[in-house]
């Protein structure tokens, strides 16, 4: 299942633009993305053990 998840964390961190249409002039979008990776991925941990 983690590997889904990375799967569509890359996708949408390289090909976002692309893909779903949206201007990202100032990176946030992109920050937004690996915040919610980062604290997805923390949360996951804690929920685990």
């Amino acid at each position: 299942m983690s590997f889904i998840a990375l799967g569509a964390f890359v996708m949408i961190l390289g090909f976002g633009k692309a893909y779903g249409a949206w201007s990202d002039a100032g990176g946030q979008l992109h920050i937004t993305v690996i915040i919610c990776f980062l604290l997805g991925a923390v949360c996951g941990y804690k929920a685990r053990g």
